[in-house]
């Protein structure tokens, strides 16, 4: 995966964000109601939100780089290279609004969501820091068809650490939505969804993944 992923992520989750709002503003709504330490409390959550998406980009790079040790490692890296520029494709479709582009990743894992999420009620409601981060931790294993589509560029990362990166961008990129949701988030959703933006945004990563096609394409010699 080029650098140039990394500002790919970054842009699919501060553009997807109200696609973020819609899977977690609920969680995000109910820790600004009544609680005096607001701002230390959305961070926490928002903390252990991102930090599992680190984790799952580490496990994802990790992946990628254990077929290194594989015999016929070549194939195996150009499928996975494939898949991940195919996953750009599909989100730069997404930020220019074909949204059902995303939504088959989503079934993959209603099956882990299925374990973590009774150890949510735990954590609920949250009225302090303590509660915050580990409910952060749990939300972030939430089927969604963005940070699945995300995972798809850290299989390719190379590393672990290089897959966690990548992740932490997309992960920073949906902070400002979720952080600041409730308080300042129409303003913000009102810019994201200004046709040009998304259009911009949209076009730029589906270039990103479009460019990652033709440079496989080359390496094989079809084109």
């Amino acid at each position: 995966m080029p650098d140039s992923g990394f500002l790919a992520l970054f842009l699919v989750g501060l553009l997807g964000g109200t696609h973020c709002v819609g899977m977690c503003g609920g969680i995000v709504g109910a820790l600004s109601m009544g609680a005096p330490a607001r701002w230390s409390m959305h961070l926490a959550y928002n903390a252990g939100r991102i930090l599992s998406y680190v984790i799952a980009g580490a496990i994802a790079g990790a992946l990628g780089a254990a077929s290194l040790g594989l015999e016929g490692q070549v194939p195996v890296r150009l499928v996975l290279y494939f898949l991940a520029n195919l996953m750009l494709v599909a989100l730069g479709f997404y930020l220019l609004g074909v949204t059902s582009t995303l939504a088959f990743t989503e079934r993959f894992g209603q099956h882990l969501w299925r374990m973590l999420q009774p150890l949510t009620r735990r954590f609920l409601p949250a009225r302090s820091v303590q509660q915050a981060f580990p409910l952060g931790l749990l939300w972030g294993w939430l089927p969604c068809g963005l940070v699945y589509s995300a995972l798809a560029s850290a299989l390719t990362a190379g590393t672990a650490g290089r897959g966690a990166l990548l992740m932490l961008a997309f992960g920073l990129g949906t902070l400002p939505n979720l952080l600041l949701a409730g308080i300042v988030l129409a303003r913000l959703n009102e810019f994201v969804r200004r046709p040009a933006v998304r259009l911009s945004s949209g076009l730029l990563v589906l270039g990103f993944g479009l460019y990652g096609l033709l440079g496989l394409m080359r390496l094989l010699h079809w084109i």
